[in-house]
């Protein structure tokens, strides 16, 4: 996620949370894309975008079988961490697992890249982007938090 920080007028966020007790990647993975709050979105992004996608295929992904996942594909993907780009190139989705003590802490950040606006020349998110982004940071908490709770009852 660094390398977007510095890329002039782009928007990156990164949130984190911790879980008691020791969490796989690929768990969080599944816990993550398999939540309700996040199939509520998958269901969006078949019926507008047509990109559909499965509770399996979200396990594929996780297990390192899979390299596209609804209106995703993966950019970049290590043992702890996994960045996604969407089809429009656009937005990058990024989550990370760390070991921390007796706990795990997860991680989920997001770019989004801008483009050259027409009248100014100057990079910029757009209208769609910017008006969206409140919603996105609160809906960012609302995702990595839904998949805590779903890591929290699988213990």
């Amino acid at each position: 996620m660094n390398r977007f920080t510095s890329i002039p007028g782009a928007y990156t966020d990164c949130y984190a949370t911790e879980v008691p007790g020791r969490v796989s990647f690929p768990e969080y993975v599944v816990a993550f894309y398999t939540t309700p709050l996040f199939k509520l979105e998958r269901v969006i992004l078949t019926l507008l975008a047509k990109k559909p996608s499965s509770d399996a295929q979200a396990q594929e992904l996780a297990d390192g079988i899979r390299n596209t996942f609804a209106a995703w594909s993966v950019e970049d993907r290590s043992e702890n961490q996994l960045l996604m780009c969407d089809f429009m190139e656009r937005t990058r989705s990024w989550l990370m697992t760390v070991p921390a003590g007796n706990s795990t802490r997860l991680y989920f950040g997001s770019a989004v890249v801008p483009v050259r606006n027409p009248k100014t020349g100057k990079p910029s998110l757009g209208l769609v982007f910017q008006s969206l982004l409140g919603f996105h940071k609160v809906y960012s908490v609302w995702l990595l938090h839904s998949a805590k709770a779903r890591l929290g009852r699988r213990r």
